[in-house]
C-alpha cells in the first residue's frame, strides 16, 4: 500500500508524463474534422511558451504524416510565421478559439516570407505540407483541442 506523501508523488509523476514532464516535450492528441463529421487524429507537440513557439519545427529533418506541432496562445494574436530555420515543407493551419480554421497556407523551407491569416487567431496548427488537402480538409472545418491544451494551459 502506499503512503500518502508516495501517492502523490506517483500522481504528479503519472501528469508530468503524459503532460509532457517538461518546456518544449509536452504533446497532445486532436482530433481535425471535416464537414461531413469525419475526423482524422494528430499526436501534436505543443508550443505554448514563447521560446517554444519561436523554435517551433525548426531544424528537424522530417515529420510523423500524423505528427504536427499546435502553437497555443493566450488570446488571440495576429504573429506571423516564417520558416527561415525549417528544413521541411509545411503547411499550416490558423485555427479560432472555437476550434474552426480559418485558413490554411503552404510554407516553404528556408523562407523568409511571413505567413499570416486575414484575422486573428488562437491556435496555429503545422503539419506536412499537402496533409489537409491529402486528408479533404479545408476553411470552415474544424479541430477539436483538448481542455488540456486549451488557452490556460498557454504561457507567455
Amino acid at each position: 500500500m502506499l503512503r500518502p506523501l508516495a501517492l502523490v508523488m506517483a500522481i504528479a509523476i503519472s501528469l508530468g508524463l503524459a503532460c509532457g514532464g517538461g518546456d518544449g516535450d509536452a504533446t497532445a492528441t486532436i482530433v481535425v474534422i471535416g464537414g461531413e463529421g469525419e475526423g482524422v487524429e494528430l499526436r501534436v507537440e505543443l508550443a505554448r511558451t514563447a521560446g517554444e513557439r519561436s523554435r517551433g519545427l525548426m531544424f528537424r529533418e522530417e515529420l510523423a504524416e500524423d505528427g504536427g506541432m499546435l502553437f497555443v496562445y493566450v488570446e488571440d494574436t495576429e504573429a506571423g510565421f516564417w520558416m527561415r530555420d525549417t528544413l521541411i515543407p509545411l503547411s499550416i493551419a490558423f485555427i479560432a478559439a472555437d476550434g474552426t480554421i480559418l485558413d490554411i497556407q503552404d510554407m516553404e523551407p528556408r523562407s523568409e516570407d511571413t505567413h499570416r491569416p486575414p484575422e486573428a487567431y488562437r491556435y496555429a496548427l503545422e503539419v506536412n505540407q499537402g496533409w489537409f488537402q491529402r486528408n479533404g480538409f479545408d476553411v470552415g472545418d474544424r479541430v477539436e483541442i483538448p481542455d488540456l491544451v486549451n488557452g490556460a494551459t498557454a504561457r507567455e
